[in-house]
């Protein structure tokens, strides 16, 4: 039997258009606001189209030396070129990529997390540092 952890995918951004790429500040000082994009298909482009595109990505943030993380934010896209009049008929499409801000006294690890329809869920993370 398979567990969740055994079923997220990781692999160089670059080459894998499923990857949920995090871009932010490797440093900051305590109490300041951290800046964070999370992009899938920010190298090679995802489709979005009805068949097969990106559902959500959730951001979370574990301190050093805690056992949980917390959730800073899940983002669900739902705009895929479906209408009434059949799949990939709409010219609206949402675009995976989000942006959010938190603040934080603990270095730690940011860690991404998105879910293709078709290829499953994938996984990034970056460490920050907090003087």
């Amino acid at each position: 039997m398979s567990s969740l952890k055994d079923l997220f995918q990781s692999a160089d951004w670059k080459t894998e258009k499923h990857v949920p790429v995090i871009d932010c500040t490797a440093s900051c000082k305590k109490g300041e606001s951290i800046d964070i994009t999370v992009t899938v298909g920010k190298e090679i482009a995802h489709p979005n189209t009805t068949e097969h595109h990106i559902s959500f990505i959730e951001v979370y943030f574990l301190p050093n030396n805690e056992k949980f993380p917390q959730l800073l934010g899940k983002f669900d896209f739902s705009a895929h070129g479906a209408s009434i009049q059949g799949p990939n008929t709409s010219t609206i499409l949402t675009i995976p990529k989000i942006s959010l801000s938190f603040k934080s006294d603990k270095s730690g690890v940011i860690l991404a997390g998105s879910y293709c329809n078709i290829h499953g869920l994938w996984e990034s993370s970056r460490d920050l540092t907090v003087a």
